[in-house]
């Protein structure tokens, strides 16, 4: 870190010890249960807590906040209200084990090695010219997670739910975690009805559903550790396949579907779905929606919603191109594992003590390695500059900045993603430059340029009509990749 970096650290943190006691109580309205409520009671005595609330392959138009008029999700609405709404919001990844890699250590996924879904990241078709890199196959043990930092500061850590980071020796228990309900080196549950074949969940009533199981732990998880500062990592299998919801919900948005129109056909050679119908995502969107109320609710009845920071948030973009296509996220283009804007552009909520103007949406790009230092600036500890080295504290946004520092925001994903045969997310990189986003694909090293200011769907490719930005551009994805040690692809006729 530069001199100059140093010093702007350290007057942030200065800044935060003289405004965080005082902004304690600007969050003290309810986050559910309606406006009419008694405000809770402030208190500045005890640390912050930390909720995240990660979401699976939901995607950037799948809550009601974000504009969906299908779907139905008043307590995200309402927690949007409490707090900020982030418009431009990236995922480290198109993909899940790299964006949670980069959730817990504020690293980006390329600098760490760990850019595939682990076990799943080697596949290339037979007339590729590429051969993706092989990807670590956990989550480094001398990486210094959030809950490790947090547990120095006396907190206790629980991680409930997907884990897909490891297996034994790289479980959640062995990188700061005091308790792991619910996380393995899976990907995605057998069942979403009980019995689910999760070896870390104890056996359930027959027909319990996994995202009210995992919520009930969690409520468990507050009422236990209400007076003593606590990280609690929900992390929702849902939405992510097999797709399935209860019944009664399913019965309610078919329902809801019958009299909404079907939409326009996609146009040739586009693989996106182009509508928002489908009655069992809607309804699996709805139980993650309860499960926020309910985390919101047991907060607030242990006295604890005043002094604790929410952050709701997706892995990476929908299920819009590829297995089974169940939801939209037009204009957006693409959705999981593209490096177009469906792929990487995610929902992201942030709420909590200290939130200058709460209800607003802020427009100021952001990426999942930002949480780790955002985490410690907000709860008044010290950064780990060594640690989170790609993440920016967004904390003064909350404070009314209008505002990061940051030069531009990076993707590596040098592997396929196959969901449906022949339909195949091409291995590449891009980055985010201001308004400007350019685009490499590996296997032919094509370059696309966009301006998302005013074609938020790529539609228009401007690298012809702008050939020196997209050269410039493209020296500094060059740049950034050497410097944080990114694996390329290996051409075949090298291997």
């Amino acid at each position: 870190m530069s001199t100059t970096r140093f010093d702007h650290d350290l007057r942030r943190r200065e800044m935060l010890k003289l405004t965080v006691g005082g902004c304690l109580a600007a969050m003290g309205a309810p986050y559910l249960m309606g406006e009419e409520e008694e405000q809770p009671k402030s208190s500045n005595t005890k640390p912050l807590n930390l909720v995240v609330l990660f979401i699976d392959d939901l995607g950037w138009r799948d809550l009601g906040c974000y504009g969906s008029s299908f779907y139905e999700t008043p307590n995200i609405d309402r927690l949007a209200q409490r707090g900020v709404r982030f418009t431009n919001a990236y995922s480290a990844s198109p993909a899940c084990s790299p964006s949670r890699a980069a959730l817990l250590t504020g690293k980006h996924p390329a600098r760490l090695g760990l850019t595939g879904v682990l076990r799943v990241d080697q596949y290339a078709p037979k007339n590729s010219r590429v051969v993706p890199p092989k990807t670590i196959p956990t989550l480094p043990a001398g990486e210094v997670t959030i809950a490790e930092a947090l547990k120095r500061h006396g907190y206790t850590c629980a991680s409930i739910g997907k884990w897909h980071l490891g297996a034994k020796g790289s479980t959640p228990l062995d990188h700061g975690f005091d308790i792991n309900i619910g996380g393995t080196v899976a990907g995605m549950t057998k069942s979403y009805f009980a019995p689910y074949g999760i070896g870390t969940i104890r056996g359930g009533p027959k027909g319990e559903y996994l995202t009210d199981r995992l919520t009930l732990e969690a409520e468990g998880f507050i009422d236990r550790n209400r007076d003593t500062p606590f990280l609690l990592y929900l992390s929702h299998y849902a939405v992510h396949t097999p797709l399935q919801a209860k019944p009664e919900l399913v019965k309610k948005y078919a329902d809801k579907a019958k009299g909404l129109p079907m939409g326009k056909k996609a146009p040739r050679g586009v693989r996106a779905r182009q509508v928002q119908n489908d009655p069992v995502f809607a309804a699996m969107v709805q139980s993650v929606d309860e499960s926020v109320g309910r985390i919101v609710a047991k907060l607030k009845r242990t006295g604890t919603l005043d002094r604790t920071v929410i952050v709701f948030a997706s892995d990476n973009g929908c299920l819009t191109s590829i297995r089974g296509k169940p939801t939209s996220v037009l204009p957006l283009r693409e959705g999981k594992g593209f490096l177009y804007e469906g792929g990487i552009r995610v929902p992201l909520i942030i709420a909590g003590p200290g939130i200058v103007d709460p209800g607003r949406a802020c427009t100021v790009p952001t990426t999942t390695e930002d949480l780790f230092p955002t985490f410690l600036e907000m709860a008044g500890h010290p950064p780990m500059p060594k640690q989170h080295l790609d993440g920016t504290s967004l904390a003064p946004v909350f404070r009314g900045a209008a505002g990061v520092e940051r030069e531009a925001i990076y993707w590596h994903y040098p592997h396929f993603v196959r969901g449906a045969p022949r339909k195949l997310a091409p291995p590449g990189g891009a980055m985010r430059q201001g308004a400007w986003k350019l685009m490499e694909f590996f296997e032919n090293g094509r370059l696309e340029l966009y301006n998302l200011d005013t074609d938020i769907g790529e539609t228009q490719d401007l690298a012809g009509r702008e050939p020196a930005r997209a050269k410039a551009m493209h020296a500094r994805l060059r740049a950034w990749r050497q410097a944080v040690g990114a694996r390329m692809p290996i051409c075949r006729d090298k291997k």
